[in-house]
């Protein structure tokens, strides 16, 4: 009698329960792995086509109309040409070091700027704050921002590329909106124990943030990586181009990258599509490693006390 109640309270409880909360159907997984599919095919398709074009000979190129799936013949003599021609490889050095130099600064001063932003009683924490809001609804144009940069005296210069972007202001909002969330109490037990402010962010709020400062961080870094138009504005030289610039410049100009006339050149289609897929390994690379970290600093940052 008591397991029919039992299994009757049970039944109805999971009657009660919203759509979203109960156990998928049949249709419905099957349904899901199907969309499931097809996104990942509409996402890995394409990449697919770039780097089989890219090792693909002449003949494959010409038998189907300039774009490759599965290569029958596969040739590297399209990525022999880039990095023996050393321009690509001076570019993406230079994406490297600005990527990695401006992430950590930006990094940096978003973290200490939302710091002293989310606490109350800052020194002038409502204007600055109120100057960063602003800056949603008033961007600046290329022309100001040129100007700036030409008065400082980085024209020219790899800070042009960093500087002016140090400091995303929706990046800002996000970090300092995380840091109030924390928990007050144990920021005054920070303070009770006579913890300085550096000490209470290095040690307490940056380590229950490793999420978000994550999170931040890939925007910056995929920002940096992904920029050629502030090099187009401010490098004028063009030895010191990054990868983005160098890939728009022979993508759309086809630009020899060796002057060896001598040597067989590979098919234009694949040393395009080669170069493309120099500029997306990377990032491509490095997130599984931030996607894991990424969740580990979720988790923590999950409890509070």
């Amino acid at each position: 009698m008591m397991q029919q109640t039992l299994s009757k309270k049970l039944r109805i409880a999971s009657e009660a329960r919203p759509a979203w909360a109960g156990r998928p159907t049949i249709w419905g997984s099957t349904l899901r792995g199907v969309a499931f599919l097809i996104l990942c095919v509409l996402v890995l398709f394409p990449f697919l086509v770039v780097v089989s074009t890219s090792i693909a000979t002449q003949e494959a190129l010409d038998a189907n109309g300039g774009f490759v799936i599965f290569p029958t013949d596969v040739s590297f003599q399209a990525y022999d040409q880039i990095f023996n021609g050393g321009v690509v490889t001076r570019a993406l050095l230079v994406s490297a070091g600005v990527t990695l130099t401006g992430t950590a600064i930006s990094l940096l001063t978003t973290v200490l700027a939302a710091y002293g932003l989310s606490r109350t009683g800052s020194l002038f924490q409502k204007p600055l704050l109120t100057i960063v809001l602003l800056t949603f609804l008033f961007a600046p144009g290329i022309i100001p921002l040129y100007l700036m940069v030409k008065q400082l005296g980085l024209l020219n210069n790899y800070w042009a590329l960093i500087l002016p972007v140090a400091v995303n202001a929706f990046n800002l909002v996000i970090v300092r909106g995380f840091f109030m969330n924390i928990p007050k109490e144990l920021l005054e037990a920070a303070r009770i124990d006579g913890a300085s402010e550096w000490r209470t962010l290095f040690q307490i709020v940056m380590p229950l943030s490793k999420g978000v400062i994550a999170v931040i961080g890939l925007f910056y870094a995929v920002s940096y990586w992904n920029a050629f138009f502030s090099s187009m504005l401010y490098l004028n030289d063009s030895t010191m181009w990054p990868l983005q610039l160098v890939l728009r410049t022979y993508v759309l100009q086809a630009t020899p990258l060796v002057s060896d006339t001598m040597m067989a050149l590979p098919p234009m289609q694949s040393v395009q599509m080669a170069v493309v897929v120099i500029a997306v390994v990377p990032i491509v690379a490095v997130y599984p490693f931030l996607q894991r970290h990424l969740s580990k600093g979720v988790l923590t940052g999950a409890v509070k006390g």
